[in-house]
C-alpha cells in the first residue's frame, strides 16, 4: 500500500513537473503557433487564389513551413541569447564597481532605498544587510538601478519550442491537401476544409494567447481569428489577381 501510495505520488509529481516546464515555455508556443498557421495558411490561401493543385500547395506550403520554422527559431534563440549575454556584461560592470567603488556603490543603494521610504537606522540596517554579500549586492543593482532580471530560461530550449510549435501548428492548414494528394478520393472543397481546421487551430492558439497575456479568453480568441483571416483575404486576393495576369 504504502508503495503504491509513493508510486502514485511520483507519478503526479512527475506529470505536475512536466506541466510547470511546459508552463515556462507556454508563450514561445504560443507565438510560434500563431506565425505558423498565420503563415501556413495565406500560402494555402494565395494558392486556392491562383487555383493551383494540391502538389503545388504542398510544395510551397512545406518550404515556407520549414524555412520559415527555422528562422523564427533562430531568431528566438538569438534574442534569448542575446538577452543573456547583456545581462551578464552589465553584472560584470556592476561588479568591478562594488570591488573598485564600493562607497559610490554603497550610496546608490542608500538612494535607492531612500526612494522606497527607508530613512534613519532601518535604512542604514537595510543597506549594510545588502552590501555584507557581494552577489546580493550586484543583484540588487541590476534589479534596482539597471531594470534587468536575468533570463532563466535556455535559449536553446526557447528556440526548440518555437520551432516545435510553428511545425505542428503550421502544418494543420496542409492537412486537407497531403491527404488529397496520398489518396485516390478527390477531396472537394480543399480551401474550404483547411479554412475551418485553421478556424479551429486559430481558436485553441487565441486561448492560450489569452492565457498567456492574462487577458479576456473572447477577446485573445477574436484578435487571431481576425489576424489569420486578415491575412488570408490578402494573400487570396493576390494569389487570384497574379493567377489572372500571368495566365
Amino acid at each position: 500500500m504504502v508503495q503504491a501510495a509513493q508510486h502514485d505520488e511520483n507519478k503526479t509529481h512527475g506529470i505536475q513537473s512536466i506541466w510547470n516546464r511546459f508552463q515556462d515555455h507556454l508563450g514561445e508556443f504560443v507565438y510560434g503557433g500563431i506565425d505558423g498557421s498565420v503563415t501556413t495558411f495565406a500560402v494555402v490561401a494565395g494558392a486556392a487564389g491562383a487555383e493551383l493543385g494540391s502538389a503545388v500547395v504542398i510544395i510551397l506550403g512545406f518550404a515556407n513551413l520549414f524555412a520559415d520554422g527555422f528562422s523564427m527559431s533562430i531568431g528566438s534563440y538569438l534574442s534569448t541569447k542575446s538577452e543573456r549575454d547583456n545581462y551578464r556584461k552589465h553584472q560584470k560592470v556592476e561588479y568591478w564597481e562594488v570591488d573598485n567603488l564600493p562607497e559610490a556603490e554603497r550610496q546608490e543603494v542608500r538612494e535607492i532605498y531612500q526612494a522606497k521610504g527607508f530613512e534613519g537606522e532601518l535604512l542604514e540596517q537595510v543597506v549594510a544587510k545588502i552590501t555584507e554579500d557581494r552577489d546580493r549586492w550586484v543583484d540588487v543593482m541590476m534589479k534596482e538601478e539597471l531594470e534587468m532580471m536575468k533570463e532563466q530560461k535556455s535559449p536553446l530550449a526557447m528556440g526548440l519550442v518555437t520551432f516545435i510549435s510553428f511545425i505542428v501548428i503550421g502544418f494543420i492548414p496542409l492537412l486537407v491537401y497531403v491527404y488529397d494528394y496520398l489518396t485516390d478520393d478527390a477531396v472537394s472543397q480543399n480551401f474550404l476544409i483547411a479554412c475551418i481546421f485553421t478556424s479551429l487551430a486559430f481558436i485553441g492558439i487565441g486561448w492560450l494567447k489569452a492565457v498567456v497575456t492574462e487577458t479576456n479568453r473572447w477577446k485573445g480568441i477574436l484578435e487571431t481569428l481576425g489576424l489569420g483571416a486578415s491575412a488570408a483575404v490578402l494573400a487570396y486576393w493576390v494569389g487570384d489577381v497574379l493567377e489572372k495576369i500571368v495566365t
